[in-house]
């Protein structure tokens, strides 16, 4: 009889947001799968989880995501977790559920923490319609791809580290205009936890004057009609 493939959210910050069904999964399964066992370790031990452990990550994902699957196939119950949040968004875990479809094993996957929808509701700007980029190209059609995003009128929402932020920040400001209204969250649910409103050329003052620490989400508005692009810019940081 075939196992399944449970694909589990953990806490981008603050450990209290581990749900029971999580800590139960994650007690029951026959193996653990997880981006770094070193930082997995901390959040198995909080919650007195016991299941062996075993890496996977970018680096090993295209090797193993294959065999992982038939032995889930094979009746295996394994769950995968990443770093923080939910994985798959900008962490391993497509791979291995592509390959578990294809062999016809069932994937669960539990609703829980991800780092872009608090910011995405924190930022007052239109959430109806989006578009989630994740990381950007770090070279190679970086700026092709901030320029489709700048044509959008969703809003938009990108993960940068935060050596980057004022670099990418003055990237979007030139393709997108500097008044273009953004918010930069930073440490979600953490003691430090910060979201900055603004136009983008403010944001980029702020940044530079205060130098950004922590995981990074970017959320830009999309583009707008001029009628309402006049309304827009009395958007600020409040």
């Amino acid at each position: 009889m075939s196992g399944k493939l449970y694909i589990v959210p953990t806490p981008v910050g603050n450990l209290a947001d581990m749900t029971p069904r999580a800590v139960e999964v994650l007690r029951s399964a026959d193996m653990i799968l997880a981006e770094d066992t070193r930082t997995s370790s901390t959040l198995m031990r909080r919650f007195e989880i016991t299941t062996p452990m075993q890496s996977h990550h970018k680096f090993n994902e295209h090797d193993t995501s294959k065999a992982l699957a038939a032995r889930i196939a094979a009746g295996e119950n394994i769950a995968l977790v990443s770093d923080a949040g939910t994985p798959g968004i900008s962490d391993p875990g497509f791979m291995l559920a592509r390959e578990c479809r294809e062999l016809g094993v069932e994937v669960c996957t539990l609703p829980g923490p991800t780092a872009f929808v608090p910011a995405l509701v924190s930022s007052g700007l239109p959430c109806d319609r989006f578009v989630f980029e994740g990381f950007l190209p770090p070279k190679k059609g970086r700026a092709t791809r901030i320029d489709t995003l700048a044509r959008d009128a969703r809003t938009f929402i990108i993960y940068e580290s935060p050596l980057r932020l004022v670099k990418t920040l003055e990237s979007l400001a030139e393709a997108c205009g500097p008044d273009r209204p953004a918010s930069v969250s930073r440490e979600i649910s953490k003691m430090h936890e910060e979201t900055r409103r603004g136009t983008l050329s403010e944001l980029i003052a702020h940044f530079k004057a205060n130098n950004p620490r922590g995981e990074i989400v970017i959320v830009v508005g999309g583009k707008l009609d001029k009628e309402v692009k006049v309304h827009t810019n009395k958007y600020k940081d409040n």
